[in-house]
């Protein structure tokens, strides 16, 4: 029986490591992997690569790492392509509002709403770094 590859996490590049991991863990209720908490000492935070997972030492479900420089998706319009986005999905349209309104009190910014959408009603979101996402309710 042949062998294959197992996932082990999304990377999402960007210039604040540390703003668009707790981006992220605020927003999925996630934990860093152990040692890539902030520092608690006081001494600066210059990581440029951590992990979050899910509670209780869970798997790995997004990286994030440190650039230079990066060039947020300019979707709808194809000037900079989406290249990469996140779905996530929300019990019901109710959850789906409030999780809106937490990812942008997060820092989010909303880039479409296709909630009047009966078949397939969606919010598109992009993170600090721009990187777009998507809120659906099951269903």
């Amino acid at each position: 029986m042949p062998s294959y590859p197992s996932y082990l996490h999304t990377v999402l590049d960007t210039t604040d490591v540390r703003g668009l991991a707790e981006f992220y863990r605020e927003l999925l209720g996630l934990e860093y992997r152990g040692g890539d908490g902030p520092p608690t000492d006081g001494s600066p935070d210059d990581t440029d690569w951590v992990v979050l997972r899910e509670p209780g030492g869970g798997r790995r479900v997004l990286a994030i790492q440190g650039v230079d420089a990066l060039t947020p998706t300019t979707w709808p319009a194809h000037d900079v392509p989406m290249q990469l986005h996140i779905d996530f999905t929300v019990d019901d349209r109710a959850e789906l509002e409030r999780h809106r309104e937490r990812a942008e009190a997060l820092g989010a910014r909303l880039v479409l709403d296709r909630t009047d959408d009966p078949d397939e009603p969606l919010y598109v979101l992009a993170d600090l770094a721009g990187h777009p996402f998507c809120l659906f309710p099951r269903g």
